[in-house]
């Protein structure tokens, strides 16, 4: 995933900048950057590692010596970004966020094409920045290579471009799967992922691009530059997961959505008679919460914290690269109550199982702590297809994702053929996959959020809801 912010003033915007995009923090693990453009100066971009260190501490020396009326900086799971480049367009940053599956054939075609070259990465990849800047650079300007790359690009393009005039060129994905605000203060106004971070910097709410939008920001307003296109299937996984609590997508509060959705699967637990008799209801910190509370409320059963995040060392999920050292930061940053947990019956409600990994640390050790019994509530469907729009399962394998492996398990590639069934906890093929996922994790009891309640949850249109990663269809 990744979160991005811009501003454009006539005033300095670096703090504006700094803090914005620091308020995108939980929205990625990997690296960072900003750009900024000064009438006086130009441009200027630093970029840094963010994998054992918080954005904040790589980048509050640096801003102290930088300019800019205005600038765009991002935090994500990607390529290193923002970049800059010369072009015949001119001189622009750029920053982008989604994926690209069909990047070879669009490399090969660019090559071939100008004869050109692109960077190469230790990784052996092409940046995906620097490849839709040189699709923009094909175009007469940058809003028509901005259409032109949306069209070509199998995936998803979220786009912010700094120009040599200072002005901010904003680009929706052509079906919305990631959010863009424009806010506005008494100085300019600003472009960001997520709302609260601009209204926590003095900006109101002007407008929320819609889907495939494209629009240009100056310190003196912001004009369309592409209409909005009628479809939208924007990333559920918003208000399930990535969203922070007090983010507002199309209208729908994240912490509002996950508190009802809480609501829901109580009520369809106790319609299908699988309620748990439990001491305490609890959320796995931190995105577990909400939906636990919802919980509790509509069951009747108390409310508690066994688990307490240690945000002053772990505020998020730092990632480095040795997966021991992954799981050992998973499994620290969860303090255990020892007293809400020995001889306690426990439900927990957590948001997703992808992998499994950090369920199962989890786990472990509220069994060491002297559980009685543990019963894990999952607050969206099982995951069966890995994401082709957005970063936020690891890779493209589905059969990397741990409810295909269990699948894999239980009846081989036939299994495979079967993949709604064993995602209907209805079904006997359902039935079978949460009893064998439940073993795996030794659980008292496992249980998944519908989708029909997930949706409900939402509570928009399910047409313009992008569920993929649980049904497999666009």
């Amino acid at each position: 995933m990744g979160g991005y912010f811009g501003a454009a003033s006539r005033r300095q915007v670096v703090l504006d900048v700094f803090f914005g995009v620091d308020y995108h923090s939980h929205l990625g693990t990997k690296s960072a950057g900003l750009a900024f453009w000064d009438k006086e100066r130009g441009f200027r971009k630093d970029i840094h590692s963010i994998s054992n260190t918080p954005f904040r501490t790589k980048f509050e020396k640096e801003i102290e010596d930088r300019y800019g009326t205005s600038g765009i900086g991002c935090i994500n799971d990607s390529d290193p970004q923002p970049i800059i480049v010369r072009s015949r367009l001119g001189i622009f940053g750029i920053l982008t966020t989604g994926i690209i599956n069909n990047t070879e054939e669009l490399v090969e075609k660019y090559l071939n094409k100008h004869n050109a070259i692109l960077s190469w990465q230790s990784s052996g990849n092409i940046n995906m920045t620097e490849l839709v800047a040189a699709l923009i650079n094909e175009e007469s300007s940058i809003e028509e290579g901005l259409k032109k790359a949306g069209e070509l690009i199998d995936g998803s393009l979220t786009a912010l471009i700094l120009c040599d005039d200072g002005s901010i060129i904003a680009s929706r994905d052509k079906l919305g799967r990631l959010p863009i605000h424009i806010g506005k203060d008494n100085d300019g106004y600003c472009v960001s992922f997520e709302s609260f971070a601009y209204q926590k910097l003095g900006y109101v709410d002007v407008h929320e691009l819609g889907p495939g939008e494209i629009v240009k920001i100056t310190p003196d307003g912001w004009t369309e530059l592409k209409a909005p296109g009628k479809k939208t299937k924007i990333c559920s996984f918003l208000w399930s997961y990535y969203g922070y609590p007090s983010s507002t997508y199309n209208n729908v509060n994240v912490e509002a959505m996950r508190y009802k959705n809480g609501e829901i699967m109580a009520r369809i637990e106790e319609q299908d008679m699988t309620m748990p008799e439990v001491d305490y209801v609890a959320g796995v910190p931190d995105s577990g919460i909400a939906h636990a509370m919802g919980y509790s409320a509509e069951s009747g059963m108390p409310y508690a914290r066994p688990l307490i995040k240690y945000t002053p060392t772990w505020p998020r999920s730092f990632m480095p690269e040795n997966q021991s050292v992954r799981n050992q930061v998973a499994r620290m940053k969860q303090i255990p109550v020892k007293e809400l947990i020995d001889g306690k019956k426990l439900l927990f409600i957590d948001d997703s199982i992808v992998r499994g990994t950090q369920l199962r640390e989890t786990v472990d050790f509220i069994k060491e702590m002297g559980a009685e019994e543990i019963h894990v509530r999952i607050a969206c469907p099982p995951i069966m297809y890995a994401c082709k729009y957005l970063n936020f399962s690891p890779g493209n394998d589905d059969m990397g994702l741990f409810a295909r492996k269990v699948i894999q398990e239980i009846e081989g590639n036939e299994g495979q053929k079967h993949i709604e069934e064993y995602a209907d906890g209805h079904t006997e093929r359902g039935k079978c996959l949460l009893s064998k996922m439940a073993e795996k994790f030794k659980l008292d009891s496992l249980g998944f959020q519908t989708l029909d309640g997930l949706l409900e949850a939402i509570g928009i249109d399910k047409e313009m809801i992008c569920t993929y990663c649980w049904t497999g269809k666009e």
